[in-house]
């Protein structure tokens, strides 16, 4: 019983990548059938009608994704103006897409630092970013660029009307300086 909360736990940790029935063998420490009887067991309990929620097999990894049948709610929910803020991942990400587009999401995730492929879905699914085409990289991995509804939404004309970001990175090193200064002292200890 336990390995099934991990196991729910581990989709949810691991979002569109998935996990490989490989993956939760080495996590779990079970064996391959009884690894694939305890994603059958988890998959059977997502069948429920009263679950959101399902677990769908893609490429050779197993995925938590939402009904299909409940589509029309989630529609309502990106549309929704009040639920259009944007979080600070949401910014973080949008922003080094519009300062580096067109740009793969592997890039992003480099830039941050984390994944970025559930942020990129919800700013794709908002209409602010949308794929350019593919990247001449091994995979050919797509390529994001940000739409006209990006310009609208922060009230440029174009791209080239975002803030330089050369200046904040100069006035940010300033400020780190400053911040040192404070805390070095000018008087020593005898």
């Amino acid at each position: 019983m336990k390995n099934k909360a991990v196991l729910e736990g581990l989709l949810f940790v691991v979002g569109e990548d998935g996990l490989t029935l490989d993956q939760i063998e080495e996590v779990l420490e079970i064996t391959e059938e009884e690894a694939k009887q305890l994603v059958n067991e988890l998959k059977h309990n997502y069948e429920e009608e009263d679950r959101g929620l399902r677990i769908d097999y893609l490429g050779n990894r197993l995925k938590l994704t939402t009904k299909f049948e409940h589509r029309e709610y989630y529609q309502k929910l990106l549309e929704n103006p009040e639920t259009n803020i944007l979080s600070q991942a949401a910014l973080e990400t949008l922003a080094i897409i519009a300062y580096n587009e067109p740009i793969t999401r592997m890039q992003v995730d480099k830039i941050r630092g984390v994944s970025s492929g559930q942020m990129i879905r919800k700013l794709v699914a908002k209409g602010l970013i949308k794929e350019s085409g593919r990247s001449d990289l091994p995979g050919r991995p797509i390529l994001y660029e940000t739409t006209n509804e990006f310009l609208d939404y922060f009230g440029l004309s174009n791209i080239k009307e975002l803030p330089d970001m050369e200046k904040y990175i100069e006035a940010s090193e300033e400020e780190l300086k400053e911040e040192k200064d404070l805390y070095t002292s000018k008087y020593k200890e005898d």
